[in-house]
């Protein structure tokens, strides 16, 4: 029996229908069959639909193949780089620097 995906929020699913429809895009420019995708990235066809859908069940690693097979993946280098709320909250948290006598 199928796993079923926990509840998400309407922006997390939004973002991910949007992803499943670019990643459905890229693969038109392409002029690639779900056929030759689906066994370059070693998924079924029917979990390759789910992807381009943007169904939160399908693992991330699924999408990560997907993006390897049409040459995009260097763009999840950037998910998460310049993190600047997790920095500030980091600086918060930093002991205050103490004057040593001169």
């Amino acid at each position: 029996m199928p796993r079923k995906a926990p509840p998400s929020f309407a922006s997390e699913t939004r973002l991910l229908i949007d992803l499943g429809a670019r990643l459905r895009l890229a693969r038109l420019r392409r002029r690639l069959t779900t056929t030759t995708v689906a066994e370059r990235c070693n998924l079924s066809r029917p979990t390759l639909a789910k992807v381009e859908r943007g169904d939160p069940s399908v693992t991330l690693g699924s999408y990560v193949r997907v993006l390897s097979v049409y040459g995009i993946q260097g763009d999840l280098v950037a998910v998460g780089a310049d993190d600047t709320l997790g920095r500030r909250l980091q600086d918060l948290a930093l002991p205050a620097l103490r004057k040593g006598r001169r």
